[in-house]
């Protein structure tokens, strides 16, 4: 029987190699998710965050330490079931996950598998197109879509299955910005409204700063996390990583360089305003330029 846990994901020195004489691709992974919350892990390419997705839902099993989901170990087959079914996964080309002929057949396919009623499937099909967006799509053609409403099916197809935790691995990428906002404004809901928990892997730093807290990985480590005002204040190590800061914290950092006395781990246009005003009217001090 599972543990009853807190945290949703709960990893412990975890270790990855993909063979003898090969270096490890993750190297001593100490990471816990609580439910409901909303991560994103960032990092340069190569840096591991891939290869830790895949073990959080037993695609891969650690070479060292111990992944747990939702108290289940993953390296413990009775386990793996019962895992995957818990972690659905969103991948940058919706193309790769789309198989059936309509929207709705497609959004069938894994509650189908899972060897549910057909009632329960009818439910849990239109309750995921809702959700998405796509009902009014339900008899289209998969291949008709745009890119977005792509992406759209795909989540709708892991949301049928009922997961906890969803990991979207550049799920973005291939988006022109209008979807992209989409995608993060409905991602965000399922979060606070549903209380799905989600993982997003992305190199957009725009994206990494809508989550509760952020996880930079770095040659196969954790190197950094926080709340995104926290992490981006670490402007000269984001940049030492690889990295780029948001568009509004790069401008106020360089600002600050420049002498301005403003606050740091701005992330949002929002924020920026807000800080402007308060230093405006006096609340935060005034703005002036050191010589």
């Amino acid at each position: 029987m599972a543990i009853p846990a807190v945290n949703i994901v709960e990893t412990s020195a975890v270790e990855f190699s993909h063979g003898a004489g090969s270096p490890n691709s993750l190297d001593g992974i100490d990471l816990k998710i609580a439910r409901g919350e909303f991560v994103a892990l960032i990092g340069r390419n190569g840096s591991g965050k891939s290869t830790l997705a895949r073990h959080l839902n037993a695609i891969l099993l650690p070479t060292g330490g111990v992944v747990r989901i939702k108290g289940m170990d993953t390296r413990d087959e009775p386990n793996v079931w019962d895992v995957r079914r818990g972690v659905g996964m969103l991948f940058q080309d919706p193309d790769n996950q789309i198989i059936g002929t309509t929207v709705e057949e497609d959004t069938a396919f894994g509650p189908e598998n899972l060897g549910l009623s057909p009632e329960v499937i009818r439910e849990r099909v239109r309750a995921a197109l809702h959700a998405v967006g796509m009902a009014d799509h339900a008899e289209s053609a998969p291949h008709l879509l745009s890119g977005g409403e792509k992406q759209r099916l795909a989540l709708a197809g892991v949301l049928a299955m009922g997961p906890e935790l969803i990991i979207l691995d550049e799920a973005t990428s291939m988006l022109d910005p209008s979807a992209r906002e989409e995608i993060m404004d409905l991602l965000r809901r399922l979060n606070r409204e549903e209380g799905i928990t989600l993982l997003h892997i992305t190199h957009r730093m725009d994206e990494a700063a809508l989550a509760d807290r952020i996880v930079i990985m770095d040659a196969g480590r954790i190197v950094l996390g926080g709340t995104p005002g926290e992490v981006f204040s670490n402007a000269s190590l984001i940049r030492e990583l690889g990295l780029e800061l948001p568009p509004v914290t790069e401008l106020f950092d360089l600002l600050r360089q420049d002498g301005f006395d403003l606050p740091a781990g701005i992330t949002d246009a929002d924020e920026a305003l807000e800080a402007l005003m308060a230093i405006n009217s006096g609340r935060m001090g005034h703005v002036h330029i050191n010589q």
